[in-house]
């Protein structure tokens, strides 16, 4: 393992780490670059294990063990090692799990490769926080969902605070991006996948009610955490399904909701 120790913040070494405000990094680092960060070790272990490629990795020198196992089969790249103080100094903030690794972005598959097999898809459209996405993400992989599709205009799943939330869960579950309303109905439909948007909308579906004959393979869509899904998502639903809820209270937040969804619609046996 190439162990590099720094103690300057202002090596050109660490320029991949530099100033990792949220601002920074949506706008210029990780779509322009190529790039996006996984931060804490086991992030970084699920990482690696879905065959993403580190660039290099920043380590706190007390954190240095953890990552000597785990990069065993990445000799060529470049582990830059620091104190605390200096890794704070670099970032912007205080890395509080010890690691921080600049992967590169694996390219997207197709939708038809994502939802081969699939039983149950989550769509996310639109949802604008990112510890939302990371959120969904990780009720998709522990409450069964096989995978996840984006709209455009959703927020990067690979996006640090979303990698973090999810716990790395990004990297498990099969993921990418779709075009328009449109196009998604058709390609979906053809694979005989029966579209679910979750709305408080009239008439719409009471979830248990749903999920006691829910279709065989079904998308479960979400919408933004303001307006929900929009009038083009509605449109293309097949079905609009409702959480019933009590106490006053209309709806739960993005999150919450595709917890709850997503388990009432897994896949049983």
């Amino acid at each position: 393992m190439q162990q590099i120790h720094i103690d300057d913040p202002s090596d050109e070494r660490l320029a991949d780490y530099r100033g990792l405000t949220d601002v920074a990094l949506r706008r210029v680092l990780e779509p322009a670059g190529g790039l996006y960060m996984a931060e804490s070790a086991k992030v970084i272990a699920r990482a690696l294990a879905a065959g993403h490629r580190p660039r290099s990795i920043l380590v706190q020198d007390k954190w240095l063990p953890d990552m000597i196992e785990l990069l065993a089969a990445h000799e060529d790249v470049p582990v830059f090692v620091v104190s605390a103080a200096v890794a704070e100094q670099v970032t912007g903030f205080a890395v509080h799990r010890g690691a921080l690794a600049a992967m590169h972005r694996p390219v997207l598959p197709s939708v038809a490769e994502v939802v081969a097999g699939a039983r149950l898809v989550v769509i996310l459209e639109d949802i604008v926080d990112h510890t939302n996405v990371g959120a969904a993400f990780r009720a998709a992989a522990g409450l069964g969902a096989d995978a996840v599709l984006v709209t455009p205009r959703c927020a990067d799943p690979l996006y640090r605070r979303s990698v973090r939330v999810s716990m790395g869960t990004v990297f498990q579950v099969p993921w990418t991006r779709v075009p328009g309303w449109a196009a998604t109905r058709e390609m979906l439909h053809a694979e005989g996948i029966h579209l679910a948007g979750l709305a408080l909308a009239e008439g719409a579906v009471p979830l248990d009610v749903f999920a006691a004959q829910r279709p065989e393979r079904v998308a479960l869509m979400m919408g933004s955490e303001g307006d929900g899904l929009s009038r083009w998502a509605l449109a293309a639903a097949d079905t609009l399904v409702t959480i019933p809820m009590a106490g006053g209270v209309d709806s739960l937040n993005v999150a919450a909701a595709s917890a709850v969804a997503i388990w009432a619609l897994r896949p049983v046996g």
